[in-house]
């Protein structure tokens, strides 16, 4: 099979319309230009399908945000955690949430404090009568308008008609990850760890009814987070 190519860029002034049927661009030397001329999520992004949301800076030193209360406690408990980062799939919803990336960073609010542990995800499933929430912001529109899913950062999952299961321990962290306390002094404060990204980059899909949910695994003192999380949502 023989594969006709351009050599060198397509001359143009504006984005070619979808649907257009072009030539493959090769180099001089008649070999294949594979592009890198955008990020990874530049393409969805533009075409304004992923969607974030997250935590303000709050107070976590709750047991709300762990994961006795949130994620493997009873059905009375679990509807009154607080995920750290969480999302929402509606169940009339059309679409499935992608998940891309999440980020988290924990600051310490005093000399005495006392870490969150280890943070892990759990998952919900069935989920149609979810309370609460806020709207998502669209990361080409840069408005809270347009996602079928809710953002439940910070808020407690009012409405849950089931218990979380554990998906995994999460590669976030921030603070002292330890679950002691430590008192500091102002000539020796906490070494302090910095703010983390994790990349699912598609490996984690939420479906209509779902719920994607972070906790601390013990109730920490004296520590604020702020997280992300940045999704895709792609037709069913």
């Amino acid at each position: 099979m023989q594969v006709q190519t351009q050599v060198g860029p397509i001359a143009t002034s504006a984005s070619i319309a979808p649907g257009t049927v072009v030539a493959m661009r090769s180099g001089n030397l008649g070999d294949t230009i594979m592009s890198e001329l955008h990020g990874r999520f530049y393409e969805q992004t533009y075409r304004a399908n992923v969607y974030s949301g997250g935590l303000t800076l709050t107070s976590i030193s709750n047991a709300t945000f762990t994961s006795g209360t949130g994620g493997s406690g009873t059905l009375a408990t679990a509807a009154t955690g607080t995920p750290i980062i969480g999302i929402w799939n509606p169940l009339a919803s059309t679409i499935n949430a992608v998940v891309l990336q999440a980020t988290l960073g924990v600051t310490l609010t005093a000399l005495t404090a006392t870490g969150a542990g280890n943070f892990l995800w759990y998952v919900y499933t069935g989920n149609g009568a979810i309370s609460t929430g806020t709207a998502p912001v669209n990361r080409k529109t840069l408005t809270a308008s347009g996602s079928q899913c809710k953002n439940l950062s910070g808020l407690a999952l009012t409405g849950l008609t089931n218990t979380g299961i554990l998906l995994g321990a999460s590669a976030l962290n921030g603070g002292p990850i330890y679950n002691v306390s430590e008192i500091a002094t102002a000539a020796g404060f906490h070494t302090l760890a910095s703010s983390y990204t994790e990349n699912f980059d598609g490996a984690i899909v939420i479906p209509p009814g779902g719920i994607l949910a972070l906790y601390a695994t013990t109730t920490p003192v004296a520590l604020s987070a702020v997280s992300t999380l940045m999704w895709e949502e792609v037709p069913i």
